[in-house]
């Protein structure tokens, strides 16, 4: 059986079959956002700026480790930023400020990824304005992050960023449920920064992506013991590699280029992982992503490894976001 992608990011007979849904979809969009534009739905704006780290299509362009650098980016200038998440995959539906202590499969995976590796006060929640506004009554922060939310109309926002897939962009141009896209690709030219999400290769003789990232790997840590070793020392055998993600053939195709002979395993995003997921006919390592490993936390097998990447930011994109915060929260005095 085909997996979703290969409808959505080609031409095919079924995406062609669902066009006229497609269309219907596309104009309830436009007139959510023409309402909300008009005020006719009303919007909620928030005392201190709001940031939305999104994307107009489903899943898997790298918005978790770029929101989790752009994070650390204003820790480092000195900011007090605060996040909010849908936290999808998640049980929890009333907001709630998470806990280290709180499990993924309440919170979700992205919210306890986002808090182990930021540190921010975080608040999950369907609704993002609630959401936002425990936030603001439970921390001291002057600046907040939305997780996703590009389309959540009903909060005002000040900054809005889309992530964009160099490799796979907008897949077959069609709109839910044909195709990838939450919204058309003229959506794009009404957002503040468009982020191209690019490997090495594919930055290679670009000219007009000068606001992108990358992912870099670093050192995999067992789940049982905590050592570390680098990726190329798993060379010597082949691997398993395990991935619930929206995109988990870039974690292979990156494990690949590290020299690593993989036998991928790929689940749907948000998957819930048990113990025979892991279950295998060999002895070999299994190596999965850090996003996954906030589900398997009470798993001990000896053989899984977890491999964290940061999110490398372009000097651009460093420079133009950190000029739009610096723009929007008046320089408190030394």
């Amino acid at each position: 059986m085909k997996s979703i992608d290969a409808y959505w990011y080609s031409q095919n007979p079924v995406a062609w079959l669902l066009l006229p849904v497609s269309a219907i979809y596309c104009l309830l969009v436009f007139l959510r956002r023409v309402l909300y534009k008009t005020g006719l739905l009303k919007s909620y704006s928030l005392p201190v700026p709001v940031i939305i780290v999104g994307n107009i299509t489903v899943g898997g362009t790298g918005k978790t480790p770029l929101l989790i650098a752009l994070t650390s980016l204003l820790q480092q200038q000195g900011y007090r930023p605060g996040i909010v998440s849908r936290g999808y995959g998640g049980t929890v539906t009333a907001e709630r400020l998470v806990k280290e202590s709180d499990d993924a499969h309440m919170i979700g995976d992205e919210p306890c990824l986002i808090l182990k590796r930021t540190g921010c006060p975080l608040v999950v929640g369907r609704d993002r304005v609630a959401a936002a506004q425990l936030l603001l009554a439970k921390s001291d922060c002057n600046v907040i992050l939305s997780d996703d939310g590009l389309q959540h109309y009903r909060m005002q926002r000040n900054v809005e960023i889309a992530i964009v897939d160099k490799n796979r962009q907008y897949g077959n141009g069609y709109c839910l449920p044909a195709g990838p896209l939450r919204e058309t690709v003229s959506r794009l030219k009404q957002v503040d920064m468009v982020v191209n999400h690019c490997s090495d290769a594919e930055l290679a003789g670009s000219e007009n992506h000068s606001l992108h990232f990358s992912l870099q790997f670093l050192d995999a840590i067992n789940l049982k013991t905590g050592e570390s070793r680098c990726i190329e020392s798993f060379s010597d055998q082949p691997i398993h590699a395990v991935a619930g993600i929206g995109h988990p053939e870039r974690f292979f195709k990156q494990l690949q280029k590290n020299n690593l002979e993989v036998i991928a395993h790929a689940f749907a995003d948000h998957h819930k992982f048990t113990a025979t997921d892991f279950v295998f006919d060999d002895d070999y390592p299994v190596l999965m992503t850090e996003k996954d490993v906030v589900k398997c936390l009470g798993l001990s097998a000896e053989n899984l490894w977890y491999v964290p990447v940061n999110a490398a930011l372009s000097e651009d994109l460093q420079r133009q976001f950190l000029s739009s915060v610096d723009a929007l929260i008046p320089k408190e005095p030394s």
